[in-house]
């Protein structure tokens, strides 16, 4: 499966959750009330907001291939975002969930 195949088939698994597929930095991304969650950022990889101090953060982080999201590019990673490559697709609904669960409780 390709990596936008799997971004709509997460779109609809966390969509009676509330999560809208959108876009965040002109990528597709899974939001919560307008707050992204998880981004498609290429054929290769998508990246999850897990929160630095959560268990799924460090799991991610585990992962082959897997780093610290860094959109600019200039060694300044957003340390609540991990971003998994394709070669560890099948994690990214454990994670996309994970994600989500930790935008919602930041919502009080």
């Amino acid at each position: 499966m390709n990596a936008d195949s799997v971004f709509d088939t997460l779109a609809v698994e966390f969509a009676p959750s509330g999560a809208v597929a959108s876009k965040m930095f002109g990528k597709r991304a899974l939001t919560l009330n307008k707050k992204a969650f998880a981004c498609l950022i290429d054929d290769e990889s998508m990246t999850f907001r897990l929160g630095a101090d959560a268990p799924a953060h460090a799991a991610a982080l585990a992962l082959p291939g897997a780093a610290l999201w860094d959109p600019s590019g200039m060694n300044r990673p957003f340390k609540d975002w991990v971003r998994v490559p394709i070669s560890s697709e099948p994690e990214w609904p454990t994670l996309a969930a994970a994600a989500l669960e930790n935008l919602a409780a930041s919502f009080g």
